[in-house]
């Protein structure tokens, strides 16, 4: 495809890259390409274009991109065509296949056998010679390139398949005196984008902290048992370096794993994840239903905080650190303001013991969702490269680099310090990986890795009144202002910021501000906030009188808005559902954005409003169906996180015409067009009906608005 072998022209830091790290680059607008028709991991694919397609060369890109094709054609084994490769092998007697390999001991024969995850072929014995050289066969399985023989037995009950070789696909090796030297020719910020290209992403689409929320999930990779958390909403890309990133880690759904599986088998001795992984990641880890053994939840406790786990009376040791990641369903507004950011993990995580041993919180809500342009066409490592190279940093110890430079003056625990160290010394060996940084660089990585942990403690606090709350500061030696260390969203919610158990006398102190003389709100000793002006729709003792009205609104008038018509009607309320049989059409899809936009701009920081659309099918075509779906499911996508979740369903009935707005607290607003009330307008940036409703010419309509007896739960 000679499109994909012709980039745009080489931006400098391409041009950089290539000369600097020649052989070990690739364009990373091919891994998508060729990945949409191979379903292997990232690093299966890169380890071919690396070997394939490493040169900025049209012609030999082209070359390259032909036969990795070919070899994914001849030896990637798909699952549909499984018996196809098999009987390859048989007439053959001999094929190489592309597979990813996992072996077990049969305990009955004493010896080793291997499944083919694709090719579909169990208990093929392998040489005991293989699986000493690549333990992981044993746990997880590798992907490999594996020839593959096919040969009939005398003995009837033998398999007629033997193993002759297995390759895994990896780099052999990391010269990484090299590495640091080539690494010393870019600076701090292309360093940075370097590594946003190598996993991904392009840069361009990212400020500096979201590159910092996206290269934070690189530290298991180079910090020995190093605990990570992160929630956010779906979408957002959270599992991907953990599935697609590196041959060293490992991805597992949370539900999935057993104490056994993932420490030790007390029946077998054969020792579980935590023993062959650099890191495993649990994904899917939030959810109420999941089913938790409190077993597992004891022994990862011990394990995060000792290193150990225990096979009867026998301890063991491990290194693999471990990833918790999880979607959240409630804004963070609503989280700090009823219950905490924990909230969407199985009950038996909600434990403070355990909670405490994370030494990161990673704020997922803050990073972008994932959307096409945000992917990187432009050149990064062969992600198996990096991933040796952080492999080997994992040997060095960064935490101590910034005490020539700053001290903490607050007392923090034990475990806030070893949780910011440890984050802390994973970011200088991703970004500065020779431990050679200026003093405010250093600031700059120690103070968001004070802010992750800060996340931990906070939200402990609120859980258990046991914990001591604690600043979070440090100090330059050099001198200058001591720096007090908030999330950003202890600054964006100061209201509701040091909130405790309902239990602690303290907390509810800080839980009720009271403003000043000066009229400032002090709602921690570090937070001095200017006290807010509120609206009279939103205080409850303002709220003005409502009565049962009937509105008509004039054909070809400006100055209505939905907030205007509806908003003192709408305060309030916890649940909406809006009853329209036509959102269909573009405009109609936009006009109900924009009621929700509405409701969100009413609902008090803290709170949530539910709004649900109860409409009707598009009939005219199958296509326009499907795009009237995708369209409010997208609404529903974006809304997700927001004080406005929204919800709709497509009802059938042929009886299903009147239009309303209904609410929880017993009010029936019947609008006889629907929010369909302003006529067509142009839509550009410059025109002011875009975005002012009040701008726009409204179609005739009438409004009722009743008092109902029975609210809509």
């Amino acid at each position: 495809m000679a499109t994909s072998a012709t980039p745009a022209a080489h931006s400098p830091l391409d041009q950089k890259i290539l000369e600097h790290f020649p052989g070990l680059v690739v364009r990373k607008d091919l891994t998508t390409e060729l990945k949409q028709n191979a379903v292997v991991p990232t690093y299966v694919l890169e380890y071919l274009l690396g070997q394939h397609c490493a040169t900025d060369d049209p012609t030999l890109i082209s070359e390259g991109l032909e036969s990795v094709r070919r070899i994914l054609a001849k030896h990637y084994v798909h699952r549909n065509q499984a018996e196809l490769v098999k009987s390859t092998i048989k007439e053959r007697g001999i094929h190489k296949v592309i597979d990813k390999l996992t072996v077990e001991l049969n305990e009955k024969g004493g010896f080793y056998e291997v499944e083919f995850t694709n090719l579909g072929l169990k208990k093929v014995p392998i040489d005991v010679d293989f699986v000493k050289r690549y333990p992981k066969l044993l746990v997880g399985g590798i992907w490999a390139i594996t020839d593959v023989e096919y040969e009939l037995p005398t003995d009837p009950k033998a398999s007629p398949w033997q193993i002759s070789s297995v390759k895994p696909i990896q780099v052999a090796g990391v010269d990484h005196d090299e590495f640091l030297k080539a690494r010393a020719q870019f600076t701090t910020d292309e360093w940075m984008d370097v590594l946003m290209q190598s996993v991904g992403f392009n840069p361009e689409h990212f400020s500096r902290r979201a590159k910092l929320l996206t290269l934070i999930r690189l530290i298991p990779y180079c910090e020995r048992n190093y605990d990570l958390l992160e929630l956010g909403p779906k979408g957002t890309g959270k599992s991907h370096i953990f599935a697609e990133f590196s041959p060293h880690g490992m991805l597992i759904s949370g539900s999935e794993v057993t104490a056994p599986k993932l420490f030790v088998s007390n029946a077998s001795g054969k020792i579980g994840l935590v023993g062959y992984w650099d890191c495993i990641c649990f994904d899917e880890f939030a959810g109420k239903d999941k089913k938790v053994d409190k077993t597992l939840v004891d022994i990862m406790k011990n394990y995060m905080a000792n290193r150990t786990f225990s096979r009867g009376i026998e301890q063991l040791s491990a290194e693999a650190s471990m990833v918790f990641m999880g979607n959240t369903q409630k804004s963070v507004a609503y989280m700090l303001k009823h219950s905490h950011f924990y909230e969407p993990l199985p009950d038996k995580y909600i434990d403070s013991a355990f909670l405490d041993r994370i030494h990161a919180f990673n704020p997922g809500w803050e990073v972008q969702p994932v959307r096409h342009e945000l992917f990187c066409t432009g050149y990064g490592f062969v992600v198996d490269y990096i991933a040796e190279v952080l492999k080997h940093l994992r040997t060095e110890d960064y935490t101590g680099l910034y005490k020539p430079h700053f001290e903490i003056t607050s007392e923090v625990s034990t475990r806030d310090q070893t949780g910011f160290e440890k984050t802390f010394s994973g970011l200088m060996k991703i970004i500065h990986p020779d431990g050679k940084a200026a003093p405010e660089e250093i600031a700059e990585l120690l103070e968001f890795a004070m802010e992750c942990r800060r996340r931990v403690r906070e939200q402990i606090l609120r859980i258990d009144d046991t914990f001591k709350a604690n600043d979070f500061v440090y100090r330059p030696l050099a001198g200058g202002h001591a720096v007090t260390v908030l999330t950003p969203e202890e600054r964006q919610y100061p209201q509701f910021a040091g909130m405790r158990p309902a239990s602690s006398h303290a907390a509810k102190e800080v839980v009720e501000p009271q403003p000043s003389k000066t009229g400032v709100v002090q709602a921690s000793p570090n937070i001095e906030i200017e006290a807010a002006v509120v609206p009279a729709h939103t205080a409850p003792h303002l709220k003005p009188l409502l009565q049962e009205r009937h509105v008509v609104l004039p054909e070809n008038t400006k100055g209505w808005s939905y907030r205007r018509l509806f908003g003192d009607y709408l305060v309030g309320a916890s649940q909406v559902t809006l009853m329209d049989p036509y959102i269909r059409a573009f405009h109609q899809i936009r006009n109900l954005v924009e009621f929700l936009r509405m409701v969100n701009e009413l609902t008090p920081a803290g709170d949530e409003v539910n709004v649900h659309l109860i409409t009707g099918p598009e009939t005219e075509s199958k296509e326009k169906l499907e795009k009237q779906v995708e369209n409010l499911s997208q609404v529903q996508a974006s809304f997700a996180e927001t004080a406005t979740p929204f919800s709709f369903e497509l009802s059938t009935s042929p009886n299903f015409h009147a239009r309303s707005i209904r609410t929880d607290t017993g009010w029936k607003i019947s609008i006889d067009r629907g929010l369909d009330i302003f006529q067509w307008f142009e839509s550009s940036a410059f025109n002011a009906a875009t975005n002012l409703q009040e701008a726009r010419l409204t179609k005739g309509c009438e409004i009722s608005f009743i008092r109902k007896a029975d609210p809509i739960d």
